[in-house]
């Protein structure tokens, strides 16, 4: 018995008619670094990233993720430069919640002000009039944090009544501030970390998905500033015998799991190559048997990393 995620899968956003293709693309790596800062300034090779989201969208990618914080305002400024006019099906997701310092930081901006000025930057730098989908992110750097999102997921469902935004995520979020934001809004995805190794979101993947709602896990391969992206050197060599076995790459394997795991999930991995980018997209039709998905459920905790 076989498990098969299909590159040809899609999923309907809830309460639209937005239909995407499950295997998507994070546009984050496509800013560079500076002095050591993490998402910064422009990358080394301009037409390469432009090259990548072009590719991307050829071979069937319709949901691209991206914030105006990357960069910040580099990755926004590409995609624009790579396919505006945008083709039609494509789906730009955006985020807003924070902004840069000068030292490359990442701030909370979640005031009324921040917010608003947030989302009119995505639609300057991105050249439109209306964003497809805003995601509010909230919580710490790296995870949630507990407390009300009212007034911020507020500032957003007013500019969604203005025009200025078409659906509402979430992203950085707990159950209890996703059962809150949907007292105000329509909520038609949420976007936080989960992968193999990092796995508190269980029972969270589970509910949304009965609701229909999009679950994107972000970092899917790992947290790349950790050693072996958070793997445990045991993790890592098992994962790397089974991607052998399956002649594939691990990433390949991560990425089939996830596509696995529930069919609310949505992947976005960024790569500013195109050979990776043809992997990642291979990674959809990667048939993973019933034994390789049970060893790689085994990896999971539910306590996270």
């Amino acid at each position: 018995m076989t498990a098969q995620a299909d590159h040809a899968g899609s999923f309907t956003l809830p309460g639209t008619s937005i239909v995407v293709n499950r295997m998507g693309y994070g546009a984050m790596q496509l800013a560079g670094r500076d002095d050591g800062k993490f998402v910064w300034g422009p990358p080394k090779d301009v037409e390469g990233a432009i090259a990548v989201l072009q590719e991307a969208v050829t071979s069937g990618v319709n949901h691209i993720d991206t914030a105006d914080y990357y960069g910040p305002h580099v990755t926004n400024q590409i995609l624009r430069k790579a396919l505006f006019p945008y083709p039609d099906g494509l789906v730009i997701v955006t985020k807003v919640g924070s902004r840069r310092g000068e030292d490359g930081s990442w701030i909370p901006a979640l005031s009324r002000e921040d917010l608003t000025a947030a989302v009119h930057d995505n639609l300057n730098h991105l050249g439109i009039e209306s964003l497809d989908v805003v995601n509010l992110r909230v919580g710490e750097v790296m995870e949630p944090s507990e407390g009300s999102i009212e007034p911020h997921l507020t500032v957003l469902a007013e500019l969604q009544q203005k025009g200025l935004i078409r659906h509402i995520g979430m992203s950085n979020v707990t159950a209890a501030q996703i059962a809150e934001a949907r007292q105000i809004a329509s909520i038609v995805c949420v976007q936080n970390m989960y992968n193999l190794v990092h796995r508190a979101d269980e029972a969270l993947i589970d509910d949304l998905a009965r609701d229909g709602i999009a679950y994107v896990p972000f970092f899917p391969l790992g947290i790349p500033f950790l050693p072996l992206g958070g793997f445990s050197p045991l993790q890592s060599a098992t994962l790397s015998g089974v991607a052998t076995g399956l002649e594939a790459t691990p990433m390949q394997v991560v990425l089939a799991w996830l596509l696995h795991r529930s069919p609310n999930i949505l992947l976005i991995p960024g790569t500013s190559s195109i050979e990776h980018l043809r992997q990642n997209l291979k990674a959809a039709s990667l048939q993973l048997p019933s034994e390789v998905v049970a060893e790689l459920n085994s990896f999971g905790r539910t306590t996270g990393l």
